[in-house]
């Protein structure tokens, strides 16, 4: 299964998403881990789309979300039309000096949860692959 959805910050609109998501990956199998993984890192994929990448731009401007679901690997991608940012900019969250600060975490779960993940377009596109485990 596979879709490209443009969404506004609207709850409903996102837990339909989801449901989406949700409802191919168990029909194709996949345990509560791997379900449970990837909608971590999608829902924190999102969130920083939605509050970093679209900070200075008007209400209900949407961000796009692009999966793929296969038997073998989930493969999903979160662009905002926002500036974008350096990934390399954010600090490692798991630093001594970091450790009471906020920022990063988003991006060290997602890192943890999923397969691979990388930055594109200047940052303004997050492309992440979950490989279904052995």
């Amino acid at each position: 299964m596979s879709a490209s959805v443009h969404i506004p910050n609207d709850r409903p609109r996102i837990d339909q998403l989801w449901s989406d998501i949700e409802a191919a990956m168990q029909a194709d199998g996949y345990p509560g881990a791997s379900v449970f993984a990837v909608r971590l890192a999608l829902e924190e994929a999102m969130t920083n789309a939605f509050k970093h990448g679209l900070k200075d731009l008007p209400d209900g401007t949407p961000i796009t979300v692009d999966y793929h679901i296969a038997d073998d690997r989930v493969s999903i991608a979160v662009e905002d039309p926002g500036p974008g940012f350096d990934p390399e900019d954010v600090p490692d969250p798991t630093a001594e000096e970091n450790l009471t600060r906020p920022g990063g975490r988003g991006l060290l779960l997602i890192r943890s949860y999923m397969t691979h993940a990388e930055f594109k377009n200047r940052g303004r596109r997050l492309e992440m692959v979950y490989e279904r485990p052995a």
